[in-house]
């Protein structure tokens, strides 16, 4: 059982945080909320997300597992008002998910959760290095990178967070101090990583106020954000490219 009401706006950040990953997801509903582990066909890139019931302006629901195309919803839910509020109701005798809004019923056709790929075991990574700094600066420094790189190597030095990007003939980089930043844990951290996913990741995570890195060097790195008031967050785990000799 799942019936629900959530605003628009929400919701599509919602989507749109899973759809960087993937384009189907294992969407695991229970009484205390909904919640999603998925990572991407090349294995480069994990996404873990949890909004909970508080987040929903209504909510009910039993432990249930559904299956959801992303791609399918997000076309749906473009043509919704801004600000409005989407009913949705799980009927599992046709397996279609319900959508009202704006005085129109959408019958969404669920996918079998067996056919998509299980759920990742989340890594325990103990990372030396943690950055809080503002989902805009974040997003101004990945952009940055873009413009000469394909890979972007962000780190921990001299107690100043950075991030460059080396190309053939031209060179960026942003070095951000304590003080310019929300919060510092300095540690040894220096890894390299790839543009292209990072642009993906910053369309949601450029959005949050605060956006925590943890970092290692040569290791994984963490981008955490909450969302929905701190109703819900979003966890990308994103592999280093490792530089050959």
């Amino acid at each position: 059982m799942f019936k629900a009401s959530i605003n628009i706006d929400l919701l599509k950040d919602s989507i749109a945080a899973l759809s960087v990953i993937v384009d189907e997801v294992r969407l695991k509903i229970s009484s205390d909320g909904i919640s999603v582990k998925a990572v991407d066909p090349a294995n480069v890139a994990m996404v873990v997300f949890d909004l909970k019931s508080s987040a929903f302006e209504n909510y009910e629901a039993s432990d249930v597992e559904i299956g959801l195309d992303l791609i399918k919803i997000t076309d749906i839910l473009g043509i919704v008002e801004r600000g409005s509020i989407v009913d949705l109701e799980l009927d599992s005798e046709s397996q279609k998910l319900n959508l009202f809004f704006d005085g129109l019923l959408y019958k969404l056709s669920l996918l079998d959760p067996s056919t998509i790929r299980a759920d990742p075991r989340v890594p325990q990574l103990d990372l030396p290095a943690k950055v809080v700094l503002n989902g805009q600066d974040l997003r101004r420094a990945v952009k940055a990178a873009e413009k000469v790189s394909d890979h972007v190597t962000l780190g921990v030095e001299n107690n100043a967070f950075y991030m460059q990007a080396k190309g053939d003939t031209d060179f960026v980089r942003l070095d951000m101090t304590a003080n310019e930043l929300i919060d510092l844990d300095a540690g040894d951290a220096c890894s390299l990583f790839s543009i292209e996913y990072l642009l993906d990741i910053i369309k949601s995570a450029g959005k949050a106020n605060e956006v925590t890195l943890s970092i290692g060097r040569d290791f994984p790195i963490l981008i955490y954000f909450e969302i929905a008031n701190a109703g819900g967050s979003v966890t990308f785990l994103l592999a280093p490219r490792i530089e050959s000799d």
